[in-house]
C-alpha cells in the first residue's frame, strides 16, 4: 500500500519535533529547575521562582512520556500496553494545561511586582505561591482526569482500529465518546486556555506600558519588554492552535482533521520557554552564573586535591 504524501510528511516532522524537544528541552530544563529551586530556598524568593519551578517540572514530566510518542510515531501505530495510552495522555495534556497555567502565574507575579510592588510585597511569600500552585494542579488533573475516567471503554483505553486496521491511541472514537469530548474540550479551551490567554496578554501588556513610562535604564527596559513580548507570542503560537481546533470541533461536532498537526507546536513550549527565559531574564541569568561558578569552583577544589594523590602513587 502507498503511503499517503501528507501522513509521511507529518511523522518526520513529527520526529523531527520531538527530538529536538527532547534534546533541547531536558538540558534547560534541569538547569532552570535546579536554579529555581535555589531561588526557592532562599529567604528572599520570589512566587515566580515557585511559578518557574513547577512550570519546569511540568515540562520534564512532558518530555519524560515522549519516548513513547516518538516510538509509536515512528512505527506508525500502537504497539504498547493499552493501558499506557490512557497514561501517556492524561500526563501529555495534564503537563501541557499546567504549563499554560504557570506561565499566566508567572506573568500576574511580574504585573503586581511591577504595578503595586508596596502592596505585592507585604503579601508574597514562598508558601503563598506554594498553596496557589496546588490549587492550579488540582484545577488541571481534576479537567483532564474526567476525560479519561468517564469516557474510556473498558479495558481499551482510547486504543482502536483506525481505516487500515492499525491500532491507534486517542484518535478514532465512538460517537457517544465525541458527543462527550467535544464539549468537554471547549469548556477546557475556555478555561484552561482562552481565560488564562486574556489575564497573560493584560498582564505583559500592562507591563510593558509601565516600564516603558518609568525611569529604569534602557537595557533594564530592553530586558523586560523582551521577556514580555516573547512569551506572550510564545504563549499563542505554541498553545493557539490546539486550543482552537477544540473550538472548531465543538462547532463541527467532530474530531477535527489537523487536531495532530496543532498539537505539534504545543510540543516546542517545553524547550522554547526556559531558552528565552535565560536569555532575557536577568536575574535567572545571574543565578545560572552564580550556580555555574560554584560548581566549577567545587571541581577545581576536588581536582587540586586529586592532583597531589597522584603524583604521590606515581613517586
Amino acid at each position: 500500500m502507498e503511503e499517503d504524501p501528507r501522513k509521511e510528511c507529518l511523522e518526520k516532522v513529527s520526529l523531527t519535533i520531538y527530538t529536538i524537544t527532547i534534546i533541547l528541552g531536558l538540558p534547560s530544563n534541569v538547569l532552570a529547575l535546579i536554579v529555581s529551586i535555589k531561588n526557592t530556598r532562599n529567604q528572599r524568593a520570589t512566587p515566580n521562582d515557585v511559578y518557574m519551578t513547577n512550570l519546569c517540572l511540568a515540562n520534564l514530566v512532558f518530555i519524560a512520556w515522549l519516548p513513547i510518542k516518538i516510538l509509536e510515531t515512528f512505527k506508525n501505530q500502537w504497539t504498547f500496553p493499552n493501558f499506557l495510552c490512557l497514561l501517556y495522555n492524561f500526563f501529555h495534556f495534564s503537563t501541557i494545561y499546567a504549563s499554560i497555567l504557570f506561565l499566566t502565574a508567572i506573568s500576574a507575579g511580574r504585573f503586581l511586582s511591577i504595578a503595586f510592588p508596596i502592596h505585592y510585597k507585604l503579601y508574597k511569600n514562598a508558601r503563598n505561591s506554594w498553596l496557589v500552585c496546588l490549587v492550579l494542579w488540582a484545577i488541571v488533573l481534576s479537567h483532564v482526569a474526567l476525560v479519561f475516567v468517564t469516557e474510556r471503554n473498558g479495558d481499551q483505553y482510547f486504543v482502536s482500529p483506525s481505516d487500515n486496521n492499525i491500532s491507534t491511541c486517542f484518535e478514532n472514537f465512538t460517537k457517544e465518546q465525541l458527543d462527550f469530548l467535544v464539549p468537554l474540550r471547549l469548556e477546557m479551551a475556555v478555561v484552561l486556555f482562552f481565560v488564562p490567554l486574556l489575564v497573560t496578554a493584560f498582564c505583559y501588556l500592562s507591563c510593558v506600558v509601565l516600564v516603558l513610562r518609568s525611569s529604569l535604564h534602557p537595557a533594564r527596559k530592553s530586558r523586560v519588554v523582551g521577556v514580555a513580548v516573547s512569551t506572550l507570542l510564545i504563549f499563542v503560537a505554541c498553545f493557539a492552535p490546539y486550543n482552537i481546533s477544540h473550538v472548531v470541533g465543538f462547532i463541527q461536532h467532530q474530531n477535527v482533521w489537523w487536531r495532530r498537526e496543532a498539537l505539534l507546536t504545543s510540543t516546542c513550549n517545553a524547550f522554547l520557554e526556559p531558552v528565552v527565559f535565560f536569555f532575557l531574564s536577568s536575574s535567572l541569568e545571574h543565578s545560572f552564573r552564580q550556580s555555574w561558578l560554584s560548581v566549577k569552583e567545587r571541581w577545581s577544589s576536588v581536582s587540586r586535591k586529586a592532583v597531589p594523590f597522584c603524583t604521590k602513587r606515581s613517586g
